[in-house]
């Protein structure tokens, strides 16, 4: 994420060894964004109902006459002020992750064209040639979509190693020797866009790693408790008016965060990024022979 936080996975990114770092790296968090849309949605709101349900409980025990006095003095302008922290905490929180999913569609996307591109100058090499160059980037669609998207679906994919077929094409490009300024060109054209590809799959992996860190789940179900807990006590006295307003705030609550959570990790659970574009540039095998 621009400003967001990496899951870090050991691994080496420019000659600097990477350590985990811990935060967030939990096997709930993984099994829940793992979950499809309703399971997701049905653990999410009926966690947050049981919040509401504890509170509201809690605040209708404790509300005797000499308590709810007190609990009522309790400012209603209380309300519109943690309302809107909380409001700020979900855009704040939902800005990450747009920017998250935003990065990865525009990665894969730049990978699909800067393959698609070579696929196409390779037209401009020898018959052998391009025959290899277009099965070694055939031979990196399918490595990366069998291989490199599960791993990053686990944010386990690391830019430790780079990947064999596309360092053997510009092992071949380079070592094909020109016949002519044309072919110079291609071959110049070609490793152009064969360093984007490898840019962009650098960026990919990178961003698969990313998603929103415990902390600011805590503060943001923090401030929902807080803004449930004055809904309870400003409204002690009238139990039915205190649980539609703490009911609706609930569904208000976990709709944001299901559609956070949804949307957290790029690269993972049933709303996540799939590797069309890549199957899509992907050369025939009668063509890459």
């Amino acid at each position: 994420m621009g400003y967001g936080s990496p899951r870090a996975q050991p691994g080496e990114i420019g000659g600097i060894l990477i350590q985990p770092i811990g935060w967030g790296e939990t096997p709930m968090s993984d099994w829940l964004h793992n979950l499809s849309v309703p399971w997701m949605a049905f653990i999410v709101f009926g966690f947050t109902y049981l919040l509401a349900i504890v509170i509201f409980a809690s605040v209708a025990i404790l509300s005797t006459k000499e308590r709810a006095t007190s609990f009522k003095s309790i400012s209603p302008g209380m309300l519109p002020v943690l309302g809107i922290l909380f409001g700020l905490f979900v855009a704040f929180t939902a800005a990450q992750v747009w920017s998250d999913s935003d990065r990865a569609t525009a990665a894969v996307s730049r990978e699909a064209s800067s393959l698609r591109a070579v696929i196409l100058l390779a037209g401009g090499l020898p018959p052998e040639q391009e025959a290899r160059l277009r099965g070694l980037v055939r031979d990196y669609v399918e490595e990366t979509v069998a291989v490199e998207w599960p791993m990053m679906a686990r944010q386990a994919a690391s830019l430790k190693a780079a990947p064999p077929a596309l360092t053997a094409a510009l092992r071949l490009v380079v070592s094909t020797p020109a016949q002519n300024p044309g072919q110079q060109t291609t071959q110049h054209e070609i490793i152009t866009n064969l360093n984007s590809a490898l840019d962009a799959r650098r960026q990919r992996i990178i961003v698969s790693q990313t998603e929103v860190d415990s902390i600011k789940w805590w503060c943001l179900y923090l401030q929902a408790i807080c803004e449930l807990l004055v809904i309870a006590l400003v409204h002690c006295d009238n139990r039915l008016g205190s649980a539609i307003a703490m009911g609706l705030f609930a569904t208000g609550v976990a709709t944001s965060v299901l559609l956070i959570a949804a949307h957290d990790r790029p690269f993972t659970g049933q709303i996540s990024i799939a590797p069309t574009p890549l199957l899509q540039i992907m050369p025939d095998k009668e063509a890459s022979r």
